[in-house]
């Protein structure tokens, strides 16, 4: 639309465009609630907590800095504090003190965190296959995948 139109124009109306950004709000959102409720249903994980093991899971030796995962995903100080402290008393994390450097300390997942992370992400994905892949296709899926990339990186998210 840009080649034919000016930034900004469009042969839509206003409410025809704030309509579609509703729908793409809603639906993420519905979507996103089933599955956490089915993530903490089936394991017991808030959606922070969740968000955390799938993050230290995906991490090289399974552990990462505090203030990293912190920032990463987008807690305070506090609320990433409240967070690792339930997960450490869960027994799925464990803090890790930097051998190095001591103002460092590494979330780091336990045995148990493990586990249970890998068991919620293969159920995460589950979930997404029948919420998502199924009803829009693999090729919409991954359009829509695409298509969130842009709209992160053009309005000033992570490029990756």
């Amino acid at each position: 639309m840009h080649a034919e139109h000016g930034i900004g124009e469009s042969d839509h109306d206003d409410d025809e465009i704030i309509t579609w950004w509703g729908l793409v709000i809603e639906g993420y959102h519905v979507t996103n609630d089933r599955m956490m409720a089915e993530i903490a249903e089936r394991f017991d994980l808030a959606p922070s907590s969740f968000d955390i093991l799938i993050r230290l899971i995906r991490s090289p030796d399974h552990r990462m800095t505090m203030t990293k995962l912190a920032g990463e995903a987008a807690l305070s100080s506090g609320g990433f504090t409240k967070v690792a402290d339930r997960l450490t008393t869960a027994g799925l994390i464990r803090r890790e003190p930097c051998e190095t450097d001591r103002r460092v300390t590494y979330a780091v997942l336990t045995e148990h965190g493990r586990d249970i992370a890998e068991r919620s992400r293969t159920a995460c994905a589950e979930i997404l296959r029948n919420r998502v892949i199924a009803p829009l296709g693999a090729p919409a899926t991954a359009a829509l995948a695409s298509t969130m990339r842009t709209l992160r990186a053009v309005n000033g998210g992570p490029t990756e």
